[in-house]
């Protein structure tokens, strides 16, 4: 049985929402899944995701697949890395801890960059909203043209 994690739409028209879900690949889209890992959110800048990186670790172990979208996803929160540094460890490349360390630099560092294009849109769309008003000043009308 091929086992995807994939996304699951819901959502009105036009407004789309996903879970992220571990679903037989035989399934239908937005039928019958084994478990639900998460949300994504595309209309919010950024895109709001919550995931449950330790579930999502397990299936990536078990040997499920992840979609494109998901696998952008599952790198952008961190879980691919921490896949790869825990086979770092089964191979004896380094330890436990040394892969944790890494794995916390590396987690405070993409939290500060999502942080800060968090606030960049959040200015950005207060810009748009209250452009600046500039004042122009207005020339004096003159009757130079010899009018009468």
């Amino acid at each position: 049985m091929p086992v995807k994690i994939r996304l699951q739409r819901h959502g009105s028209k036009k407004r789309p929402f996903y879970f992220i879900v571990v679903a037989d690949g035989r399934s239908p889209r937005d039928g019958k899944f084994i478990q639900k890992l998460g949300t994504y959110n595309p209309l919010t800048v950024p895109a709001t995701i919550s995931l449950d990186r330790q579930k999502a670790l397990e299936w990536l172990n078990k040997g499920a697949q992840p979609t494109d979208t998901v696998r952008r996803i599952l790198s952008f929160k961190g879980v691919l890395y921490l896949k790869h540094l825990l086979r770092g460890v089964k191979l004896g490349l380094f330890d436990d801890a040394t892969a944790m360390e890494k794995f916390q630099k590396w987690h405070s560092e993409h939290e500060a960059h999502v942080k800060k294009r968090q606030e960049e849109a959040y200015r950005a769309k207060r810009a748009r909203r209250n452009p600046p008003v500039r004042r122009t000043e207005r020339k004096p009308e003159s009757n130079a043209g010899g009018e009468g």
